[in-house]
């Protein structure tokens, strides 16, 4: 220091012969002032570091969508389970209630058929050709050949044509036993 310094040196002396150091200090203390210029094989390095860091969350980025994916499924796939149980439990309600119709009609079936049996061949005729033609034609042909034959040759000809065809085509083996 003694060196630097020298007590004949004046103020202004001292302060141009530190101003340089202390410039080179200020200058290295800022991180990165002068430290890049912009130059081609700059640009090449940063290309590669754009490659280099695409390449490296290429797969965590891959895994994290498939990871969306596999979610969005699982979800898809519980919103298709209870839609499965709810249509499972509509069809049970459904067949009870098919079931319970199907005993009724027949129970109805029987006791109508049981009414037609006691009635006279002309009330029986006359009411049974004011009827839907499937339901006289069931009723019909639930009765005895004898007591059908007394309604049919009771009931208006065009009328019994109709039920005797309903009949007859009802027990051909060559008809669908599909109703549509």
């Amino acid at each position: 220091m003694i060196d630097i310094i020298n007590r004949d040196m004046t103020v202004l002396q001292l302060l141009r012969r530190l101003a340089l150091p202390a410039a080179g200090l200020v200058l290295l203390s800022i991180p990165g002032a002068f430290a890049q210029e912009h130059s081609p094989a700059g640009d090449i390095t940063s290309q590669d570091e754009i490659k280099q860091f695409c390449t490296n969350i290429a797969d965590p980025a891959r895994d994290q969508r498939y990871l969306l994916q596999k979610q969005e499924l699982e979800k898809l796939r519980a919103d298709i389970d209870a839609r499965m149980a709810e249509m499972d439990k509509r069809k049970t309600e459904y067949q009870d209630w098919l079931k319970r119709r199907d005993d009724f009609l027949k129970q109805a079936e029987a006791g109508l058929t049981e009414i037609y049996r006691k009635m006279k061949p002309d009330a029986a005729a006359l009411q049974l050709q004011d009827m839907k033609i499937e339901v006289a034609s069931a009723v019909i042909m639930r009765l005895g050949p004898r007591q059908s034959s007394l309604i049919l040759n009771e009931m208006d000809p065009q009328k019994a044509a109709v039920i005797a065809s309903v009949i007859a085509s009802a027990s051909d083996p060559n008809t669908s036993k599909d109703p549509s």
